[in-house]
C-alpha cells in the first residue's frame, strides 16, 4: 500500500506526523506493507510552485493507493491573486480530478475517553451516527461572480452526482445496526433540494431494509 503524504499548512504536518505514528503501528501488527511517498501541497506547495496542487504533486497522488493530508490553508494566503492559485483551491481541484465526491465523517461515542469530552455526562452516551457529505458538485463547483456591492454562488447537481453519494449512504445504512438514512435538504425552496429529495426517494424502494427519512433543513434561533 503506496500513500501519498500531503502534510499541508498550519498545524498539518503536526497532525499528519501523528497519524503516520498511528499507521506505523498498524503496519507493523499486521504486516500492510505501506509506503509513503510525500508532496507538497495548498500553501505549501503555492511558496515553492506557486500552485496550491502542482503537477509533479499531481502525479505522485495518481501513483499512490490512498492520500492522509493535512489541512491547507493560513492568513497570509488570503490576498493571494488570482484567487486560483490559494490553497483551498487544491482542494477543490484534487477532489475534482480524482472524483472524491463522498466525504464520509464518523461520531462515535466511547466510554473510556468520557474524561478528554467537554460535553454533560451522559448527552453522547449511545452516540455512533455516520455523515455522507457530496463534495464535487453544488455551490463549490457551480457557477459564480461578484463586484464591490453583491456575489452570487449557483448550486447545480446532475442526477448521476445524486445518485451515486445517495446510494453509498444507503449502502453504509443497511450495514448499520439501525439500518436508519437521514436525508436532509431545503427542497421547500431550493430545486437542487427538489431534485435531491425526488432521487432519493426513488432509490429507498431498492433498499426495504432501511428506514429512510427525509428532512427540511430549518435554522435554529436563539435568545
Amino acid at each position: 500500500m503506496k500513500i501519498a503524504v500531503l502534510k499541508g499548512d498550519g498545524i498539518g504536518p503536526e497532525i499528519v506526523e501523528a497519524a503516520q505514528v498511528v499507521l506505523n503501528k498498524v503496519d507493523e501488527k499486521f504486516n500492510l506493507g505501506i509506503e509513503y511517498a510525500e508532496a507538497l501541497f495548498g500553501g505549501a506547495a503555492y511558496d515553492v510552485y506557486g500552485n496550491p496542487y502542482p503537477e509533479e504533486s499531481q502525479k505522485i497522488v495518481e501513483g499512490c493507493d490512498a492520500i492522509l493530508m493535512g489541512s491547507v490553508g493560513a492568513p497570509k494566503y488570503d490576498a493571494v491573486e488570482p484567487a486560483e492559485l490559494r490553497p483551498e483551491k487544491g482542494l477543490l481541484a484534487i477532489r475534482k480530478s480524482l472524483g472524491l465526491y463522498c466525504n464520509i465523517r464518523p461520531i462515535k461515542y466511547y466510554e473510556f475517553l468520557a474524561d478528554r469530552v467537554v460535553w454533560k455526562k451522559g448527552l453522547l452516551d449511545g452516540l455512533d451516527i455516520v455523515i455522507c457529505r457530496e463534495l464535487t458538485g453544488g455551490a463549490y463547483f457551480g457557477e459564480r461572480g461578484h463586484d464591490e456591492n453583491s456575489a452570487y454562488d449557483t448550486i447545480s447537481y446532475s442526477r448521476p452526482e445524486i445518485e451515486r453519494i445517495v446510494r453509498d449512504a444507503f449502502e453504509m445504512a443497511k450495514n448499520r445496526d439501525r439500518k436508519i438514512l437521514h436525508s436532509i435538504d431545503k427542497a421547500n425552496v431550493l430545486d437542487s433540494s427538489k431534485l435531491w429529495r425526488k432521487v432519493v426517494n426513488e432509490m429507498a424502494p431498492e433498499y426495504p431494509e432501511v428506514n429512510c427519512i427525509t428532512y427540511m433543513w430549518t435554522m435554529p434561533l436563539c435568545s
